[in-house]
């Protein structure tokens, strides 16, 4: 089955994909949650640089896109109720329910050592068993760094300097999906 592809609903959600796939590539500087584009994403959360950046992205790419919401560096406040729509054990919905995420949506991976969503990023692509994400504050997949275009497998074994990467995680994985676009 192939992965979902975008049905863009406005000229915002186009953007916000355009801005988050032009980030793919971007590298801390010394590994320490820093550098000059992740300070950008940090500040604009009213953070400096040396905290965990991922939410920080989604909610910069947000912003760049013109959207004012999420504006948040804390990876569970991405998940409201009024913005959650899908929770692992969901059933599938069907006729492509509102349910179904889409390109642009916000995923969230769940720790179980923190007992919270703990990594957030955006779904570039959904078939039911895998999402392509583009996420912030990861490392790269498997082999090192990778196109732009190139879908990865979901196993995070990264270099020192963490980055913004394409990857393919299996959606057994993902805890739940926002949306913030439309």
């Amino acid at each position: 089955m192939p992965f979902a592809l975008s049905q863009d609903r406005s000229a915002h959600s186009k953007r916000l994909k355009e801005t988050y796939t032009a980030e793919i590539g971007i590298l801390e500087a010394t590994g320490n949650n820093d550098g000059r584009r992740v300070g950008e994403y940090l500040r604009y959360c009213g953070l400096d640089e040396g905290y965990a950046w991922c939410a920080a992205f989604v909610s910069w790419c947000h912003g760049q896109a013109g959207y004012a919401a999420p504006r948040n560096a804390w990876s569970p406040a991405l998940f409201p109720a009024s913005r959650t729509i899908w929770h692992a054990g969901d059933p599938w919905p069907v006729n492509g329910g509102q349910s179904v995420p889409r390109v642009g949506d916000v995923f969230g991976i769940y720790y179980t050592n923190l007992r919270r969503i703990a990594h957030v990023g955006f779904v570039d692509g959904w078939d039911g068993k895998y999402c392509i994400t583009v996420e912030g504050n990861t490392g790269p997949p498997t082999g090192g760094a990778i196109a732009k275009d190139h879908p990865a497998n979901p196993i995070r074994a990264g270099p020192d300097r963490e980055g913004v990467y394409r990857k393919r995680r299996p959606i057994r994985t993902i805890k739940a999906v926002a949306r913030w676009a439309e």
